[in-house]
C-alpha cells in the first residue's frame, strides 16, 4: 500500500536523460508535481505528423520548492509522457504503422529535449494546456502512468490506435471522473477539444499567444524566429531573398560566399542560421542511411547488424520491465528498482559511443554530394566563428580606446 510507513511512494520511470540515447532511473515523488497539461504539437507536411502528437506534460517543481504556480517555471525538472511507435528495425514503414506491426510504448523524456525535438528540428509548435486536476486525481494518474510505463506493450495504429488514442485511454484510466466514453478521441487536437468540452483543459491560456510564450504555455516553431535571424543579416547584406526559407534550402558553398562579408550582428545571425542548415542536412542524411541500411548486401551487413543491436537495447530502456532478471508484473520493488537503475547504465555507458560511432562509420557512405554538403556546413560553421570572435574583439578593443 502506499499510504503505508515503511512504503516508498515515489515512482519508478526510466528516463531519456537527453538526446544520445543515455538512460536512467528517475524516482519521482508524485508530491512534487504541481500539475499536468495537454501538450499538444502542431502538426506539420509529413504523414505520420500531419494530425499533432499528444502527450502530459508533468509541472514537476524543483526540490525544496514548494508546489504552486512558480514549479512552471522549473523547466529543467518537467518531464513529457509521450507515447511513440518504438521502431526496432532500420526503416519507418507507413505501411506496417497502419497495420499494427510497432510496439506503442510510454516514453519519459525531459521537457527541454521534447522543446527542441519539435521547435528547432521540426519546425512545429507546442501547446501546453492544464488540466483541471485535485491533488488525488493527479496521485491516480500518476499510479497507472507508472503501471503502462512498466507493463505496457501494445501495437501503434496511426488511425486507431495513435498517440491521441493511448493518451485519452491514459487519462481514463487514471482518473475516474474521466472514464466516460469517447474521450480517446482519434485525433490530438479532437481530444484536446474533448477535454475542453468536458471542462477539463482550459485553452484560455493561449488566447494571448506573447503572454502564452512568456508563461511556458506555448513554444513557438523557431521558424519564426530564423525568419528574425535573417532579417538582421539581410539588413547589412543583399542576400537575394527575403524569406529564409529558400535561404536554407541553398547550397552551402552559396551560402559560404556571405560568411566574411558581415558585421558582428549580421555575422551572429548567419551562425545561428547555418546551425539550423546543419540540422535539416542531418536529419537528410538520417532518412538517407536509414534507406541504405534497409536493403540487403555485404557491404553493410556489419553497420545494420551494429545498428539492430543497439535498437535492443534501447527496446530495453523503453520497456523498462526487461531491465530486471524476470520481468516481473506490476510496479518494481526497492532491489528491483537497484537492479534496472544498473541496467540503464550499463546500456547507456556501452551505447553512447557505439551511436557516435556509428554515426560516423555511416557518414562515408552517404553519397558524395551529401558528404561535400556537410562538409562545406562544417567549414562555415568554423568559419562564422572566428570571424565572430576577430570582430567582438575588435569592438571591445575599439570601445576601450574610446574611454
Amino acid at each position: 500500500r502506499a499510504d503505508a510507513p515503511d512504503c516508498d511512494v515515489r515512482l519508478p520511470l526510466v528516463q531519456a536523460d537527453d538526446a544520445t540515447g543515455a538512460a536512467s532511473l528517475l524516482e519521482l515523488d508524485p508530491a512534487r508535481i504541481y500539475a499536468v497539461d495537454y501538450l499538444l504539437a502542431e502538426g506539420n507536411d509529413q504523414l505520420m505528423s500531419r494530425w499533432g502528437h499528444s502527450m502530459l506534460r508533468l509541472v514537476v517543481c524543483a526540490p525544496g520548492r514548494v508546489p504552486g504556480p512558480a514549479c512552471r517555471m522549473d523547466l529543467s525538472y518537467h518531464r513529457v509522457l509521450s507515447f511513440r511507435a518504438f521502431v526496432g528495425d532500420v526503416q519507418i514503414s507507413s505501411w506496417r504503422g497502419l497495420t499494427g506491426s510497432y510496439p506503442s510504448r510510454l516514453f519519459v523524456l525531459p521537457l527541454n529535449q521534447v522543446v527542441n525535438e519539435y521547435t528547432q528540428l521540426e519546425l512545429r509548435g507546442l501547446s501546453s494546456v492544464p488540466l483541471r486536476l485535485d491533488r488525488a486525481e493527479i496521485a491516480t494518474l500518476l499510479e497507472r502512468v507508472a503501471q503502462v510505463h512498466w507493463s505496457y506493450d501494445g501495437r501503434y495504429l496511426f488511425v486507431s490506435n495513435n498517440c491521441a488514442v493511448e493518451t485519452g485511454k491514459l487519462l481514463q484510466e487514471g482518473v475516474p471522473r474521466l472514464a466516460s466514453p469517447g474521450l480517446n478521441r482519434i485525433t490530438p487536437r479532437g481530444l484536446l477539444t474533448r477535454l475542453e468540452r468536458q471542462g477539463l483543459a482550459d485553452r484560455s491560456v493561449l488566447d494571448d499567444r506573447a503572454a502564452a510564450t512568456r508563461n511556458g504555455y506555448y513554444f513557438a516553431s523557431a521558424q519564426t524566429h530564423y525568419q528574425q535571424l535573417f532579417d538582421v543579416a539581410r539588413q547589412e547584406l543583399p542576400l537575394d531573398t527575403d524569406a529564409v526559407a529558400a535561404w536554407l534550402q541553398r547550397p552551402a558553398s552559396e551560402r559560404a560566399r556571405w560568411i566574411e562579408q558581415g558585421g558582428l550582428r549580421a555575422t551572429s545571425a548567419l551562425l545561428l542560421l547555418e546551425q539550423a542548415a546543419r540540422h535539416r542536412e542531418e536529419l537528410r542524411a538520417r532518412d538517407r542511411l536509414k534507406h541504405t541500411l534497409g536493403r540487403p548486401g555485404e557491404s553493410i551487413d556489419a553497420a545494420r547488424d551494429t545498428l539492430l543491436a543497439l535498437l535492443r537495447d534501447t527496446g530495453q530502456l523503453v520497456s523498462p520491465a526487461a531491465l530486471v532478471d524476470d520481468g516481473g508484473y506490476g510496479l518494481p520493488m526497492a532491489a528491483e528498482r537497484a537492479e534496472a537503475a544498473a541496467a540503464a547504465a550499463r546500456i547507456s555507458a556501452r551505447g553512447i559511443p557505439a551511436w557516435t560511432a556509428l554515426q560516423q562509420q555511416m557518414r562515408a557512405r552517404l553519397p558524395p554530394a551529401q558528404q561535400r554538403e556537410l562538409d562545406t556546413i562544417d567549414a562555415s560553421l568554423a568559419r562564422l566563428g572566428d570571424r565572430m570572435r576577430r570582430l567582438a574583439q575588435a569592438e571591445t578593443a575599439t570601445g576601450a580606446a574610446m574611454r
